[in-house]
């Protein structure tokens, strides 16, 4: 059963959530159009360089992203204690960049509003937009309209450009971070777009790998050009008192690569698993029996809510509902 979105995003729940946007109309409206041959993958770039302001407005973290042919995903963060620490005068700045304010919030800003009744109005704007700033729908709004706004524009067409609102799935545990990350870095292998995470273009993996080439001085200086992302990703501390992703960066980056080689390797034979499992996998009590099924049919097998067994029927107490799905496969993938 489809959930309200206040039900699917709720802070007190957990801070991430998987998000995916579809295009519509035809198959391949960021890619290649079979139907004419004709090329939209700099639309990706689009999405880059959208994804690349609005990470400079709103207090929400990008984890992960991979833009493909006809949609895209993203893995984001919530970053509540972001938000409260602006000032009023900051809320304004970071709103006006992507939306104009009204008359009153122009007077207060040049100090004109002198009634306390109008300063009190100003104030209920800037509470409103501080709340905007750190919710999920507001910044996928200012992507999708955006990119929507300007392919109708080039297309010289009216209508819907993306496939109804966004999808999104709450991420309830560190085991359902890291899945549903890997799940997302890979989508271009799994999809035979690319052979290599340093291949797979419009990913935060290939972000993350080239701007560790570029920090150990690994490039040759001809090839330290700027790269398709400049996206501020989330960061890796490796800890919970730090704020960011729980993980040590290289553990990762080795766990994304591992599962890379062995969906590459696997000539259509389900659960391979390769001789040198990853440490994190242990760590985070997930079974690699099943782990390869997990990043393969991320989308199939969970739905809303991805967490433990017993996170799930958390969720239905508080929905009031008997069951949400995914809880079969909850309970095979966390021993």
């Amino acid at each position: 059963m489809t959930q309200a979105r206040k039900n699917q995003i709720n802070c007190t729940d957990t801070p991430y959530y998987h998000c995916i946007s579809r295009c519509v109309r035809r198959a391949f409206l960021c890619g290649t159009d079979n139907s004419n041959g004709k090329d939209y993958s700099h639309r990706k770039e689009w999405i880059i360089e959208r994804l690349k302001l609005i990470t400079t407005v709103y207090a929400i973290d990008v984890c992960s992203y991979a833009i493909m042919d006809n949609h895209y995903h993203l893995v984001l963060k919530i970053n509540k204690e972001k938000v409260a620490l602006l000032s009023d005068d900051e809320v304004i700045e970071r709103w006006m960049i992507l939306f104009s304010g009204n008359v009153l919030i122009n007077r207060f800003i040049k100090g004109e509003c002198k009634t306390q009744a109008e300063i009190d109005k100003c104030q209920e704007f800037i509470d409103l937009w501080r709340e905007r700033l750190c919710d999920i729908s507001w910044f996928m709004r200012s992507i999708n309209e955006y990119i929507s706004r300007k392919s109708n524009a080039e297309d010289k067409c009216t209508g819907h450009f993306w496939e109804g609102r966004f999808k999104s799935q709450a991420l309830l545990n560190e085991q359902a971070v890291l899945s549903c990350m890997t799940y997302v870095d890979l989508n271009p292998i799994r999809a035979g777009i690319s052979d290599s995470l340093e291949n797979s273009e419009f990913t935060s993996i290939k972000e993350r790998l080239d701007e560790l080439a570029i920090g150990s001085h690994l490039l040759a200086v001809e090839n330290k050009k700027e790269t398709q992302q400049a996206i501020k990703l989330a960061d890796f501390v490796g800890s919970k008192e730090v704020d960011g992703i729980p993980y040590r960066l290289m553990d990762y980056l080795e766990l994304v690569d591992w599962t890379g080689r062995a969906i590459r390797d696997d000539v259509g034979k389900r659960g391979y698993i390769s001789n040198s499992e990853p440490k994190m996998l242990n760590k985070l009590g997930i079974s690699a029996e099943i782990w390869f099924d997990t990043v393969n049919e991320y989308n199939k097998g969970y739905h809303q809510f991805i967490g433990s067994e017993a996170e799930l029927k958390q969720v239905c107490e508080f929905l009031s509902v008997k069951w949400v799905s995914g809880i079969k496969n909850s309970r095979l993938l966390y021993r």
